[in-house]
C-alpha cells in the first residue's frame, strides 16, 4: 500500500469550499481510515520471524543442511516487508537522496540471492550444531526496528570440531521477533 502524504488534507480551495458538510466529513472519515489502514501495515508482523537469533540461526543451519534454497530465502527479509517497513525508515529513502525504493530492494535481492548460492556451495550439505550467535558489528537501531550486524555463528561440526562460520550477514529485530535481514555478508 502506497500510504499518501495527507499533511495538507485539513486545507480546503475556494472550489472546495462549495462541498456540502456530509462531504467534508466523508473524505475526513477516508482521510483517517486511509491513515489507519497505512498504520497498521507498517505494524503489520514479519513473516519467517523467530523468538531469539538462535532461532534464526538454527533454521539457517536447517536449510543449509538440506540444501533448501528456496526455504533460505524464505527466512529473509522479502519484497513487501523491504517497502512497507524497512525502507520508510532507512536514511537512504529521504527524497533527497534520489534513490528508488525499486533500485534499493532490486540490488538488495540480487547481492543477498548471489550471496546465499556461494554460501551454499561451501556449506550447502554440512550439519552443524548451533554454539553460539554472536554480532561483530554495530547495531543500528530505528523507530521499529534494529539491524545487528556481521553476524557470526559458532557451530560444532560432524567431527565435533569447533568453528566460525559467516552464513548470512545480518538479523533484523522487529516487536522481540528475529528474522534474516539478508545473505549479504557485510
Amino acid at each position: 500500500m502506497n500510504c499518501p502524504d495527507l499533511s495538507d488534507a485539513g486545507r480546503l480551495t475556494a472550489g472546495d469550499r462549495r462541498l456540502r458538510l456530509p462531504g467534508i466529513a466523508g473524505l475526513l472519515a477516508l482521510a483517517a481510515l486511509t491513515l489507519a489502514a497505512c498504520e497498521f501495515e507498517a505494524r503489520r508482523p514479519l513473516s519467517q520471524t523467530f523468538g531469539s537469533p538462535e532461532l534464526a540461526a538454527r533454521a539457517v543451519l536447517d536449510g543449509m543442511a538440506a540444501r533448501n534454497a528456496d526455504a533460505l530465502l524464505d527466512l529473509a527479509v522479502d519484497e513487501h516487508e523491504f517497502r512497507q517497513i524497512v525502507w520508510p525508515e532507512l536514511p537512504a529513502s529521504r527524497p533527497e537522496t534520489g534513490l528508488p525504493v525499486e533500485y534499493a530492494w532490486g540490488r538488495l535481492r540480487l547481492t543477498s540471492r548471489s550471496r546465499l548460492s556461494m554460501t551454499l556451495a561451501e556449506h550447502g550439505g554440512h550439519y552443524y550444531e548451533l554454539v553460539a550467535v554472536k554480532f561483530r558489528g554495530e547495531t543500528t537501531r530505528h523507530k521499529t526496528f534494529s539491524v545487528h550486524r556481521q553476524t557470526e555463528l559458532v557451530v560444532r561440526d560432524a567431527s565435533g570440531a569447533t568453528q566460525t562460520v559467516r552464513l548470512f550477514g545480518s538479523l533484523l529485530e522487529r516487536d522481540g521477533q528475529w528474522k534474516i535481514f539478508s545473505y549479504v555478508v557485510d
